[in-house]
């Protein structure tokens, strides 16, 4: 679909989005917005995708409720999935995980983003499940792209990773000699991580920041989600977004609605105790429930709102839907290529076996993009 049919399908699609949104998101029924377009359908759940400097697209698939076959792949442009770096990598299963060195294969990748120099990082949480960790699981390896070739594995241990711990997501610093996580596992903190050492800094573990909100539940369809032993979703700061210049580090919890910030400069300040620097955190605002978060190129910030099956925007202080798709069940990761799409995964995590005892292990998932210049027009929703 080329820009101009975009532009002139999304100015009508806009006029109903916002009449929905005054009406309430819970209330709308919007089918399909014609500025998401499909790129891949996947056999497996997706969580992570990135886009690399030279356009090559990367998708990860998580082991929760399947032994999955490929943990990190290269989506070519016919929907052809290429084991990456090689088939060794993702040759780790749970059935193997003694056979099987942890250090050097994928175990539970939760996460793939691409860094500015032009090469890829992995990050491991480690933990199948979402359950305990694989010891010498945890770990962040960078792949240099024009080698495919591992070149740097930054181990995690307890102090960084603990038992309980799930690292999700991460952002690089412009210079990416730093690294920022967020870990939304039983207790959620953010790591720091100084690439050229290695050396990690967990910080405001346990502080109210990183926490889930008691007082939110996590909705769908206008019912709170619960896994089949009536517990509710339950994650812990997730969602991580760096501003461009790097000074201003984001985050939320899915389980939450508000939208924390902190001064990077304060994160790696090592004369800063825990109490000093959770002084520093920042409330910026209410998102609502999301999962993924990404600041673009032009300081927009991207919220994946996982009750509505929507992508909002945060400008100038205020959120805005940008638009509502019922095929975006339970929006993930986001990710923008070097030509400005935006590419959103769609994780289904509501439709999952621990939600929905009849699900299949195996649960079929969606990559989608979307072109924001189509949206430029949306700027007056602020």
């Amino acid at each position: 679909m080329n820009r101009l049919l975009v532009y002139a399908t999304v100015g009508a699609a806009l006029v109903a989005t916002n009449a929905a949104a005054k009406q309430g998101l819970g209330k709308a029924r919007l089918q399909q917005h014609p500025a998401l377009q499909e790129v891949a359908s996947f056999d497996h759940q997706v969580t992570g995708v990135t886009v690399a400097r030279d356009g090559r697209i990367f998708v990860n698939f998580p082991r929760w409720t399947e032994d999955v076959p490929v943990s990190v792949a290269e989506l070519k442009g016919d929907g052809t999935l290429i084991p990456f770096p090689n088939n060794e990598w993702n040759a780790w299963r749970n059935a193997k995980r003694d056979q099987l060195s942890a250090h050097d294969h994928w175990v539970c990748v939760q996460s793939v983003v691409a860094d500015h120099e032009g090469d890829l990082w992995i990050l491991d949480p480690g933990a199948p499940a979402q359950s305990l960790l694989v010891p010498d699981a945890p770990k962040l390896v960078k792949i240099d792209l024009a080698t495919d070739k591992i070149s740097r594995t930054i181990a995690f241990d307890e102090s960084a990773a603990p038992q309980g711990s799930y690292l999700n997501d991460v952002r690089f610093s412009p210079d990416d000699k730093y690294a920022y996580i967020t870990d939304s596992g039983a207790i959620g903190a953010l790591l720091v991580v100084d690439i050229a050492s290695g050396k990690t800094r967990r910080v405001l573990s346990g502080d109210p920041s990183t926490q889930s909100e008691s007082d939110v539940q996590v909705k769908i369809d206008g019912k709170v989600l619960r896994r089949t032993d009536g517990r509710g979703v339950e994650f812990a700061a997730d969602g991580i977004a760096l501003s461009n210049d790097g000074r201003q580090l984001y985050w939320q919890a899915i389980k939450g609605k508000t939208l924390y910030r902190i001064e990077t400069e304060a994160m790696r300040n090592l004369g800063l105790d825990a109490r000093m620097l959770a002084a520093k955190v920042e409330k910026v605002g209410e998102n609502g429930p999301a999962d993924g978060l990404l600041i673009t190129r032009d300081d927009t910030m991207y919220i994946s709102a996982v009750e509505e099956n929507a992508i909002k925007v945060r400008r100038n202080g205020r959120v805005s839907v940008l638009f509502q798709d019922s095929r975006l069940r339970w929006p993930d990761t986001f990710a923008e290529g070097p030509d400005g799409m935006i590419y959103i995964t769609s994780s289904r995590i509501m439709d999952m076996s621990w939600f929905k005892p009849n699900s299949k292990p195996a649960l079929a998932t969606k990559l989608f993009r979307f072109d924001p210049a189509g949206f430029a027009s949306d700027r007056t929703m602020q």
